[in-house]
């Protein structure tokens, strides 16, 4: 199984971009898939995932920091994309896209088993 991450780099302050992240190898049509960030001042962080349901619903979870400038969508059940707008000079981080088996623990990043090689996103003028 793998993770390919895209779509990080350097951003100015107030824009936006827009991460995405594709899985192979099997199919998360019954699992979670979503994003963790990790910067030098803070621990492995939750950002926010998503949970499959059908066709092309799914359930969203956002973790308290992330609500209002953070998006998350899940376009089929291998492929996450997360964008972030009014971009702030602390989102500068790595961005990891993680997979698993459904789980009610999807805001620790132990619950995931498959993670993405990171995409490195700098907020900076």
């Amino acid at each position: 199984v793998q993770l390919q991450a895209s779509g990080g780099g350097l951003a100015q302050p107030g824009g936006l971009l827009r991460l995405s992240c594709a899985a192979s190898g099997r199919s998360f049509s019954d699992g979670v898939m979503g994003w963790f960030r990790l910067s030098p001042e803070k621990e492995r962080e939750f950002v926010a995932t998503t949970s499959w349901i059908d066709g092309n619903r799914y359930q969203a979870y956002y973790a308290n920091s992330a609500k209002g400038r953070f998006r998350i969508s899940r376009d089929t059940a291998n492929t996450v994309t997360l964008q972030i707008n009014a971009l702030r000079p602390d989102d500068t981080a790595v961005y990891y896209c993680a997979a698993a088996s459904s789980s009610d623990t999807y805001y620790d990043s132990r619950t995931y088993t498959y993670w993405g090689q990171g995409t490195l996103v700098t907020v900076s003028s």
